[in-house]
């Protein structure tokens, strides 16, 4: 699913944000948009945020199962 890839993104760029933050005390997200107040630093915190809550759902989703034709 596009939205399965998109949370994915979206959750990798807050990891490697929070990665940034943690080793280097730079929050990337911050820094591109104009500080951690600005409204499009809040709505993509906000996004990832979301992101993170489908990609839970990732976890518990079955996987189909494929049948090989003889």
């Amino acid at each position: 699913m596009i939205i399965d890839r998109i949370a994915l993104i979206l959750a990798i760029i807050g990891g490697i944000n929070w990665g940034l933050i943690g080793l280097f005390r730079f929050d990337f997200i911050a820094y591109l948009f104009g500080g951690q107040t600005a409204t499009v630093s809040r709505v993509l915190y906000t996004l990832v945020c979301l992101a993170a809550f489908w990609c839970i759902s990732l976890l518990f989703r079955g996987r189909g199962v494929v049948e090989e034709e003889d």
